[in-house]
């Protein structure tokens, strides 16, 4: 059997195919809800927040053309270590975040995280020597070490499963825009020398934080977090769709930690090539949000050319996500299109290394990007395929304690003693994504295997609204 046919509560017809594919047709009142969702209550604050969040912590990179290197006393070696020292505040906090996702409401989780980075990044402004940059750093991270797990969490709970790639894609979309739009920001502000006694990496610190902190206090107070949260003044209509489309994307919110659910994932071989990838593929991530900068002036570009310099960057990390977005709603094949995207990066990994003219290793650099819109389809594949409240908490929990452990590495890989080339640095680089794509599809045919099987033996409809995990529910068709 390839297909099932699923009659929905709110009167739709909803079709699964074998590669977890659902086809339905949206009422108006599901369309009208749909658009308060993306453009009012929750997506143009994921937006934001996204957007904020990798500008603040790439701030070190611009800041580092802009004179915190000679006014602090740091070389390029201890640039490194705070470019590491930012994810060892991020792992430290996972424990603690993945309690909180659960215990506390996300919109006041979500504001107050915020505000609290925000102040620090503020702060920043005053320190002057690698031990003040270092604390200051790990507390940036600690604080923004939540961010990425919410937006999922939010997009899983609010968005059914079809809808989800296109929601995350923009989360990563955002961080592609930062990175276009904070060369701009950098080059300006690079110009403000002596303003009040400021340098221009200081007034870098201070602007960003005060809008960081505002951004904070307006999502403390707006964001919706829940399916029928009060400020979307749902219909009768539309709560009976909301019940349907919280059956769809199989998550339930609830505070009670189900140890069942985690052990369930430490079972499963998928759980241990989700994790492992991610911290592959994010080895490079660390390297390049903190050296982007570096490189380039090591190709013979000056130090603010090198910072407009990384605007095509991410205008390609866009490109490169919005082609991943479409392949995948079309198509299908979210891990095999990430596969192919890995390729990608190889390709520039390579260029950057072995040929001599700093255009083509400009050129090498933005292919490198690809591996951006790659980690953002493991993250919709996982989203798409984790159910059970407690069990997807897990999942994204330990995919960011991986992404954390991969940045603070990754940027230890960039030895100075190679600079202008890194020779070893990239190198790792290029096996780490190799061995990334085998985890990939390794996850996809254990996914795959499943759907056969269920597909081949159907059983009667079980009850929805359980907190039933992937596993448990003997229909789950995972998206392929």
């Amino acid at each position: 059997m390839d297909r099932e046919s699923i009659h929905t509560k709110a009167g739709q017809l909803q079709d699964i195919d074998d590669k977890g594919r659902s086809h339905y047709v949206q009422s108006a009142a599901e369309k009208s809800l749909v658009r308060k969702l993306d453009y009012i209550y929750v997506m143009p604050f994921i937006a934001v927040l996204n957007f904020l969040q990798f500008f603040d912590k790439s701030a070190i990179n611009y800041a580092s053309q802009l004179g915190i290197m000679q006014d602090t006393h740091i070389d390029a070696d201890q640039l490194g270590w705070l470019g590491s020292i930012f994810y060892l505040g991020y792992l430290l906090y996972q424990p603690i975040n993945a309690y909180c996702l659960q215990r506390v409401p996300l919109s006041k989780y979500i504001g107050g995280l915020i505000v609290l980075w925000g102040l620090v990044l503020t702060v920043t402004c005053e320190a002057k020597n690698f031990s003040q940059l270092a604390a200051l750093r790990f507390l940036l991270g600690f604080f923004e070490a939540g961010i990425y797990p919410c937006c999922v969490m939010l997009i899983s709970t609010l968005y059914r499963r079809k809808e989800q790639a296109g929601r995350l894609g923009a989360v990563y979309i955002c961080n592609g825009i930062a990175l276009s739009v904070g060369g701009l920001v950098g080059y300006g502000i690079g110009h403000m020398n002596n303003v009040l006694g400021k340098d221009p990496w200081q007034w870098i610190m201070i602007i960003l934080g005060a809008v960081t902190m505002l951004f904070g206090i307006i999502c403390f107070f707006g964001l919706v977090d829940t399916p029928k949260s009060r400020f979307l003044r749902l219909t009768k209509e539309q709560e009976a769709i909301v019940d349907e489309r919280m059956r769809d994307n199989a998550v339930v919110r609830t505070e009670v930690i189900k140890r069942n659910q985690i052990m369930e994932s430490l079972r499963e071989p998928r759980f241990y090539l989700f994790i492992l990838a991610s911290f592959l593929i994010n080895l490079q991530n660390g390297a390049l949000n903190t050296f982007s900068s570096i490189i380039i002036n090591g190709f013979g570009f000056a130090n603010l050319d090198a910072i407009l310099l990384n605007i095509p960057s991410g205008a390609v990390d866009c490109v490169y996500i919005v082609a991943a977005v479409l392949i995948n709603r079309y198509y299908g094949y979210t891990l095999v299109t990430a596969c192919g995207l890995l390729c990608f990066t190889i390709l520039g990994l390579i260029l950057l290394l072995v040929i001599p003219l700093a255009q083509a290793k400009i050129v090498g650099l933005y292919l490198c990007w690809a591996y951006a819109a790659s980690y953002t389809l493991l993250l919709v594949s996982v989203a798409n395929n984790v159910s059970g409240y407690t069990k997807k908490a897990f999942y994204s929990s330990c995919i960011t304690v991986l992404y954390t452990i991969g940045n603070f590495v990754g940027p230890k890989m960039m030895v100075q003693s190679q600079a202008p080339l890194y020779i070893g640095g990239m190198v790792g680089y290029i096996v780490a994504d190799a061995l990334c794509i085998a985890c990939l599809l390794g996850a996809h045919w254990f996914m795959a295997r499943s759907n056969r099987q269920r597909l081949a033996n159907p059983q009667p409809n079980a009850a929805m609204f359980e907190d039933m995990t992937d596993q448990e529910d003997p229909n789950f068709i995972y998206r392929l």
